[in-house]
């Protein structure tokens, strides 16, 4: 019976698509089909806009073990170690409903990483939220916030830092990125394969529910004003049940009975099954009739669309089934033989012996459409480019600007969000949220630690896409160098509107050449990521945001240091050169409510001379603090050095070589390539020499000591002024009334 065009149109799917579709089945395909095609063909899992524009990532690098294309990628690390890590968007679910959408997300990416062998050690995450006087920021801000706790606390993984930033854009669409690191062996690394043919196919984890059916679909979708009554598809997680899951796959992975395992993630069952077949070119049957199911009734398009959480897909060597479903009934998980590998290149859909559904294998992975989209650069951007930040007026007193920009929620402390997230288990954390750049974990018995950040600020990125997201790599990698790590890898979360839209195509495609650019320039291979594109709500677009992640290697994880002055009498000073660019600046934001002008320049090679020679400071312990200068400018880095510590504020006073730029602009300028450090004054001409050995400015502007930061005669304010004003944004917007 041939399918309707409302039916067609429900999943997803263009008139030409449907036609694709019938051509490569040589006839018309039966609901169950159509469903199938819908979710592997939706820009959430088949990439058909970006796949043309991510080709130009640079992906191969020495410490390179798995790139793109697997679950997680993975780094070489030394010593018989790697690392696997990934980022992934739940944007759309955690708008519909906060909590669970968030939790969820960070339940899809903490097995997308132990899927590869890995024990999970920290996580990070990366939000984005609407105006602060806007009914439902408070509302999904704190659902969000709880979900990220909610799960992360109660599997045991510490969450260690992240970035939350705000503006109108976002009113209708929150960003919810979430990233996690594990590491494992370098010579046990497992992948999502189906091979061998006669091969068990089993399913493990939880039952299957109806919760999350169509995900995939709707978030390859915009919102509209009935966006809300779609929380049907999202899914609902149980971290308790996770947590089981995660044992007894690293208790699998001591063994030699797999051949693959796949997380089942966006799309489910039908995803994890036909992009294993897809990777080993082989086909596979499928009996959804043994499927564990927690509700009755279900048919197979329910069972194989379904997104119910905590479930995996393993292909076992043929004779092991019993020990793997031994191993997963032994920590009171569901494990079942659902099918077995076959060599036909099709995937037969069976339910109870009746085959439902039978269908090509390379048309749904490799077969799926790209577009090669139209793209135009927006006629506003000329005029957004051409805005002169310095004709705003600066205002009469440069402590009260400050004392706003601190208050400001993009810039606040983030302690109201760090204090739900438990950082100290499993007592990896080296450095502990809030005062460094970068989080550090120890990696254990080896004395070795990774850093990790995330980054992106998307104003930049509006104003010109492809310098913005050069200048995403470029912080992201910087802060990871504050801390002494060496960035050996970057994943990806590329966030932006309707990709039909030509203008929000053109800041794609020039954002993901800036990316391309940065990660040569700084010899940065993209390692995974993830796309998530028709972010927008009735039309209205956020702000183009590929969040970036960077992990590096410390050889001696004693070897850091946070970005907070320590000690009274130690000297202070500024590497890199400041120019005062106020454009797409959180400065022009407040003061004349506007993102306009060009972005900071940067040159990549003063860019890898800084991160090196911080990196080399960091380490030799010639350094107390480091920190990189962004939001807020000079003036804002030197306050967060005071007060980053809740616990030993402390003062300083410097004199800024304000020369022939305005001071507003020195002091609020978000310059690039900048780092602030503190040192004991005997290691000055030791520190400026390497400085000058490799490139860097270095400017001696002051000395760490009193309670209150004075900067040249234009700030004087007390830390606990300054502290107050920076540790009341957050609480203060949670006070205002939320949605209901």
């Amino acid at each position: 019976m041939a399918l309707s065009k409302d039916v067609i149109a429900q999943h997803g799917l263009s008139e030409s698509e449907y036609a694709r579709i019938q051509e490569h089945l040589g006839r018309e395909p039966n609901l169950l089909e159509l469903g199938v095609f819908s979710v592997l063909w939706s820009e959430h899992c088949s990439y058909k806009s970006s796949r043309k524009h991510l080709r130009g990532f640079p992906t191969k690098g020495p410490r390179v073990l798995v790139g793109p294309g697997e679950n997680a990628g993975v780094v070489d690390i030394g010593d018989g170690m790697a690392a696997a890590f990934k980022m992934e968007s739940h944007n759309h679910p955690s708008y519909i409903e906060p909590y669970q959408g968030a939790a969820t997300g960070v339940g899809g990416i903490l097995r997308d990483v132990f899927t590869m062998g890995a024990r999970p050690i920290a996580s990070l995450n990366s939000l984005r939220f609407g105006d602060t006087s806007h009914p439902k920021t408070a509302w999904l801000l704190d659902g969000v916030v709880r979900g990220i706790g909610g799960y992360g606390n109660c599997i045991g993984v510490p969450t260690v830092g992240g970035e939350v930033a705000f503006d109108e854009s976002y009113n209708g669409n929150c960003l919810v990125n979430a990233f996690t690191v594990g590491v494992l062996e370098a010579d046990r690394i497992f992948k999502g394969t189906a091979s061998g043919v006669g091969n068990p196919i089993l399913y493990v984890g939880s039952k299957t529910g109806r919760d999350g059916i169509h995900g995939a679909t709707m978030a390859s979708a915009e919102f509209d004003e009935d966006s809300e009554s779609k929380r049907p598809t999202v899914q609902v997680g149980d971290p308790f049940t996770e947590k089981l899951l995660l044992e007894a796959c690293l208790e699998i992975f001591k063994t030699d009975a797999l051949v693959g395992i796949q997380d089942m993630g966006a799309a489910g069952l039908t995803s994890s099954s036909i992009e294993m077949a897809g990777r080993a070119g082989s086909g596979i049957e499928i009996d959804v009739a043994k499927v564990p199911r927690r509700e009755e009734g279900m048919t197979p398009y329910e069972v194989m669309l379904s997104e119910s959480q905590e479930r995996m897909l393993i292909v076992a060597k043929r004779g092991r089934e019993d020990e793997v479903l031994r191993i997963f009934h032994k920590w009171d998980l569901d494990a079942a033989v659902i099918g077995r590998v076959t060599d036909d290149g099709r995937v037969r859909i069976l339910d109870g012996g009746k085959e439902v559904a039978n269908l090509p294998v390379t048309p749904l992975t490799d077969g799926a459409p790209i577009y090669d989209r139209p793209t135009k650069r927006p006629p506003e951007q000329d005029a957004l480019q051409s805005f002169d930040p310095l004709s705003v007026p600066p205002g009469r007193d440069h402590g009260e600007t400050l004392l706003g920009l601190l208050a400001r929620p993009t810039i606040a402390s983030k302690e109201w969000l760090i204090r739900q997230y438990d950082h100290t288990v499993r007592l990896g954390a080296v450095v502990r949220p809030g005062p460094a750049d970068a989080a550090v974990v120890r990696v254990e018995r080896s004395g070795k630690g990774l850093a990790m950040a995330v980054d992106c600020n998307a104003r930049f990125v509006y104003l010109d896409p492809f310098e913005g997201a050069r200048l995403a790599v470029a912080e992201c990698a910087r802060n990871v160098s504050c801390v002494g790590g060496e960035p050996l890898g970057l994943t990806d979360c590329l966030n932006f509107g309707n990709p039909e839209r030509p203008e929000i195509m053109w800041q794609f495609a020039e954002a993901t050449r800036g990316i391309a650019a940065a990660c040569r320039e700084l010899d940065l291979p993209v390692v995974s990521g993830n796309v998530s594109l028709y972010n927008e709500t009735e039309g209205k677009a956020i702000l183009p945001t590929p969040t970036v992640a960077v992990v590096g290697l410390l050889p001696d994880v004693t070897a850091t240091c946070a970005g907070v002055f320590r000690k009274a009498g130690d000297k202070v000073a500024v590497l890199g050169e400041t120019r005062g660019q106020l454009g797409g600046s959180e400065w022009l934001l407040m003061t004349a409510g506007k993102i306009a002008g060009r972005p900071p320049a940067l040159d990549a090679e003063r860019e890898k001379a800084l991160q090196s020679v911080v990196r080399d400071l960091v380490r030799s312990r010639k350094v107390v603090s480091a920190h990189d200068t962004s939001e807020g400018g000079l003036a804002a880095a030197l306050a967060e050095c005071c007060m980053a510590d809740a616990e030993k504020p402390i003062g300083a006073q410097v004199s800024l070589p304000v020369g022939s730029v305005p001071p507003h602009a020195y002091l609020f300028g978000e310059d690039a390539s900048r780092v602030i450090i503190s040192y004991a004054p005997e290691n000055e001409n030791e520190i400026a020499a390497a400085c000058k050995a490799a490139g860097v400015p270095f400017a001696s502007i002051g000395t760490v000591g009193g309670d209150r930061l004075v900067i040249s005669g234009l700030v004087d304010l007390s830390v606990s002024r300054l502290s107050g004003a920076w540790r009341r944004g957050i609480p203060s917007l949670m006070k205002k009334p939320t949605h209901l």
